[in-house]
């Protein structure tokens, strides 16, 4: 068991801390589970585990992605482009608008900003790819996202250019730039590349807080809305989550071998062109600005838009859980 428990880790904890964080902001008083939350500022968290990534990432490994931007190009393109064509195929299978209009939300947001990384390592990827790749689509999401929005859902949307450059820099660039200079220093560097494995169990341990910080706002909005009679419309979104991140996965994994790939840069694509951040879509599903007004679609609002960003981003995590550990173990299974 406690072998079990040391190769899963992970894996034990998203099954334990997600149902766990929707329970309590379930049943729990909404001030005081928000007041939980307050007191890990994710932002500064994401970037954290940015900081972590990028200063145990090899400079030449970003310097040669920077050289050869293929890998990045096409895992933005199928992150870009083929998920937000295939949520807005999929749209006409939702129940009910609120559905429909989050899917495409989830959709059309850029990569994750750390997981990806996170888990394009753990599964022994490239993760200047992914982290690169990171960059390009939140850089892009001012146009690209809203393109999408506008024309699947007829909905005109504006993102707030300066929160979310702000958001860019503040989270995404400076801790990237602050992890790769610390590497100026010798010994600092050799400790990086010495300690490479455990700074990326600190880093997925930083996740799992995002995750339970997720969850409790999921439990939020569960106590908040009366989903009881939507049981069948929830297994339908959720359903189709999980169909469009497997294929999305799956067009990213086969495109890159057809492109000729290296396999560290495969897993990368893969991983990056395969997954969607969860706080811009959280923005976008909620802000009364945007989707989370009072009368968004035909006059009427839409209050559980922000559920198909939830059941995303939850199942990419145990998903990508088990496809990195996969991964690993026939890297391993072909040195052996």
């Amino acid at each position: 068991m406690l072998a079990l428990l040391q190769k899963r880790w992970f894996l034990v904890s998203l099954l334990t801390l997600i149902p766990a964080g929707l329970l309590t902001g379930y049943f729990g008083d909404v001030d005081t589970v928000n007041s939980l939350r307050d007191l890990v500022p994710t932002r500064i968290l994401t970037a954290f585990i940015l900081i972590l990534m990028s200063f145990s990432l090899n400079s030449s490994q970003l310097k040669a992605s920077l050289q050869k931007p293929g890998p990045v190009a096409w895992a933005s393109l199928c992150n870009y482009g083929f998920i937000p064509l295939l949520g807005w195929a999929a749209m006409s299978l939702q129940l009910t608008p609120d559905f429909r209009i989050g899917l495409m939300i989830a959709a059309s947001t850029p990569c994750t900003l750390a997981a990806a990384s996170v888990w394009t390592r753990k599964a022994g990827g490239n993760d200047a790819v992914s982290l690169l790749t990171t960059l390009v689509t939140n850089t892009m999401c001012f146009v690209v996202t809203p393109f999408w929005l506008v024309t699947a859902t007829g909905q005109s949307v504006e993102l707030d250019m300066q929160d979310l450059a702000k958001r860019l820099v503040l989270v995404v660039l400076l801790p990237t730039m602050i992890g790769q200079s610390l590497r100026l220093s010798r010994s600092l560097a050799d400790f990086a590349t010495k300690h490479k494995t455990p700074i990326g169990v600190v880093a997925q341990s930083c996740v799992l807080i995002l995750v339970l910080l997720a969850s409790l706002g999921g439990g939020i909005k569960l106590q908040e809305a009366s989903l009881g009679q939507q049981v069948v419309g929830i297994a339908v979104v959720w359903s189709t989550c999980i169909a469009i991140h497997l294929a999305a996965f799956f067009v990213a994994w086969q495109g890159s071998g057809l492109l000729g790939l290296e396999r560290k840069d495969r897993i990368a694509a893969s991983f990056a062109g395969s997954q969607k951040t969860l706080p811009i879509g959280v923005y976008l599903a909620t802000d009364p600005s945007a989707f989370g007004g009072a009368d968004v679609i035909g006059g009427l609002p839409i209050p559980f838009a922000v559920f198909p960003m939830l059941m995303f981003h939850a199942s990419q995590l145990f998903i990508d859980t088990l496809i990195a550990d996969r991964l690993k173990k026939a890297d391993e299974g072909d040195a052996g």
